[in-house]
């Protein structure tokens, strides 16, 4: 069991002139652990998400990652490249638009490959091959992995996009809606597949979205977002199944009434 966190969030606040994006957030993400963010559009989880990924730079607060040396670093002071090689390294960011997420313009197996390249790898065999077998694990035949990521359908492109994150065997993995405009068939085969992967490798991940059922399948824990704030936070069936706040209660008896 590890008895250190993975990430510390700290007082995370961040400001559009005079409108809130989020404010005073602070949450522990532990080895394993998936954290759901939800929350209507406009309530702060992507701000929040983009903070935590240093996409945005945050206003106060602070965000403090353990490297694998188990040293903890503030990101904000990291140099950039350092910054830029955690990211394309120990960390995986899975876009709700996955073109955001690929490169459109070159093969499904070189989207994967690229990653590998990052880390030092340069075997053209063994990157191909490794690719390949990523390919298969999500579900995409290797029969495609010289075909571009536009001729694929919205869900193969997301789950190369997948692919792409996790080759480089990431502790920890943002998701930012990651079914968001699938169609519903569509994205129960990748919840599925997600949920696999997840718990097959051992990740730590936040995963942003306003479906709560969603958040049901994939997360340990959940934070509620109303107004740039956290509402409530709690485990995730808790907080589902016994919601205390009256804005959670309004978001549960929503889908319910569905």
């Amino acid at each position: 069991m590890n008895s250190q966190p993975l990430l510390k969030v700290s007082d995370l606040s961040k400001f559009y002139g005079g409108r809130i994006g989020c404010t005073k957030v602070s949450f522990d993400l532990w080895p394993g652990e998936v954290l759901a963010i939800v929350g209507e559009s406009g309530s702060g989880k992507t701000t929040l998400l983009n903070c935590v990924s240093t996409r945005l730079t945050a206003d106060v607060g602070s965000v403090e990652y353990r490297m694998r040396d188990g040293q903890f670093r503030n990101l904000a002071t990291m140099a950039e490249a350092e910054r830029r090689f955690l990211m394309r390294t120990d960390w995986g960011f899975v876009h709700q638009n996955p073109a955001d997420g690929l490169r459109m313009t070159v093969s499904a197996g070189a989207n994967v490959g690229e990653r590998l390249m990052a880390i030092g790898d340069r075997h053209y065999g063994q990157i191909r091959e490794t690719a390949g077998d990523w390919l298969s694990r999500v579900e995409i035949g290797l029969d495609r992995i010289d075909d571009q990521p536009r001729a694929f359908s919205g869900g193969m492109r997301q789950r190369l996009q997948i692919a792409r994150n996790l080759v480089t065997a990431p502790r920890l993995v943002f998701m930012d809606e990651p079914t968001g405009g699938l169609d519903v068939s569509v994205q129960a085969r990748l919840l599925d597949l997600i949920r696999g992967l997840v718990q097959d490798l051992g990740l730590a991940a936040i995963v942003v979205t306003h479906d709560l059922a969603v958040a049901r399948l994939l997360s340990h824990r959940m934070m509620v977002m109303k107004d740039g704030q956290v509402i409530e936070h709690g485990l995730t069936d808790r907080v589902l199944d016994d919601p205390r706040e009256p804005y959670t209660q309004l978001l549960v008896s929503s889908i319910l009434q569905v």
